[in-house]
């Protein structure tokens, strides 16, 4: 029977263990929001539902199931108001349904969710008839934005656990505060740089001179090579070589470099007042905070971004014409800093927040050990 796990994060509290970058001492560019999350921006609302259960051989339809759902809510789930939002594919062997409307039309309408990559469409579908019970989300006709990453690795990926209720699950219970990390929600199986990956979340508040504004990021990452792992400058893969889970992670025998393993699904959130045009810019951005963790975004990965802004309410009403404020460009590049910050800090966070794991055919993937990166860290001055 799949065991529904809720949020992790409780549990690791009680602990009292560390699990987040900064808590290890990891240091990171810009100044962190309160919650040092994509909730740091006001109204936003995450959820998870996590499908953990079974052990040993892979029997498809039965598991082992280490998969899930994240969802975000841009406004909350008691705000249906659409939000300005740009999109970009720095490669494309990865799936985000709706973005072609996203581009032509510059809004985001709705959720967002985060799932495996075999479970898009039950995914897109659940959201979609949640939306009839949800008068305020409902229309005619609409086109979710559903993202995914690869599990198969941990995961019974062909077995199709994710039902509509794990979507509901996680759409109901999205709320403000604190993001659970790591191995949770649509990032349960995942695997980031040879470790075990999944969710990760960050933040940056600008200074006043640069409008005080936040800009938060949330990522699903399941990408790279353990060779080409960097954390705050150290090459730290190259420093912990142990536990690689098989070869697909590393480099070969002669030493030659492979192209990215995986993919990663980024989500930028800001509340300075930004048109499409500009948050396609930001979302190219993303690109330079993944650099930043080594990847090259090589032929086999998935990395597509997506970037809104919660500011101009009821851009959208009708029948219009309809005020709308922006940042001038002149004045932008403190948020493209504010990106490249958060996005690297986040896919840090996922993978600290993230445990050891064995899926299927007893396959194992090593958490990120956090005293051999504090030792890797001052080893190089960092």
């Amino acid at each position: 029977m799949q065991k529904c796990l809720a949020i992790l994060l409780a549990l690791s509290a009680m602990t009292g263990e560390a699990q987040r970058a900064r808590d290890l001492g990891v240091p990171f560019d810009g100044a962190a929001g309160p919650l040092d999350a994509i909730t740091d921006v006001r109204g936003i609302e995450v959820g998870h539902t996590t499908l953990i259960s079974g052990n040993g051989p892979l029997k498809v339809g039965e598991g082992p199931v280490r998969t899930g759902v994240t969802v975000l809510f841009p406004r909350g789930k008691s705000n249906s108001d659409p939000v300005y939002a740009g999109w970009f594919s720095q490669n494309g062997n990865g799936e985000m349904t709706g973005t072609t409307w996203v581009e032509e039309s510059g809004f985001l309408e709705g959720p967002v969710a985060i799932t495996n990559t075999h479970s898009v469409g039950v995914v897109r579908d659940a959201i979609i008839a949640w939306s009839l019970k949800h008068p305020m989300f409902h229309q005619d006709w609409s086109l979710p934005v559903v993202a995914e990453t690869w599990d198969g690795w941990l995961n019974d990926i062909n077995g199709f656990h994710v039902k509509p209720e794990h979507v509901f699950s996680a759409l109901d219970g999205a709320q403000g505060g604190a993001v659970p990390e790591g191995a949770v929600g649509g990032g349960t199986g995942m695997i980031c740089y040879g470790f075990k990956g999944g969710i990760g979340t960050a933040s940056r508040v600008l200074k006043k001179d640069d409008g005080a504004y936040t800009v938060g990021v949330l990522v699903q990452c399941n990408c790279g090579r353990r060779p080409q792992l960097t954390i705050a400058g150290v090459p730290v893969g190259k420093e912990i070589t142990e536990g690689i889970p098989y070869s697909m992670f590393k480099d070969d025998e002669a030493g030659a470099q492979q192209g990215d393993r995986g993919s990663i699904i980024i989500v930028v959130a800001t509340d300075a007042p930004l048109i499409p045009t500009q948050l396609k810019r930001l979302a190219r951005r993303a690109t330079m905070g993944l650099a930043r963790t080594g990847s090259t975004s090589g032929n086999g990965s998935g990395d597509i971004f997506l970037a809104f802004s919660t500011a101009n309410p009821h851009a959208n009403d009708e029948p219009g014409p309809n005020t709308v404020q922006t940042v001038a460009n002149e004045r932008i590049s403190p948020l493209f800093n504010a990106t490249v910050e958060a996005t690297e800090e986040a896919i840090v966070n996922a993978m600290v927040g993230a445990k050891t794991m064995t899926g299927i055919d007893s396959h194992t993937v090593p958490g990120l050990p956090h005293d051999k990166l504090q030792e890797v860290l001052k080893k190089y001055g960092r």
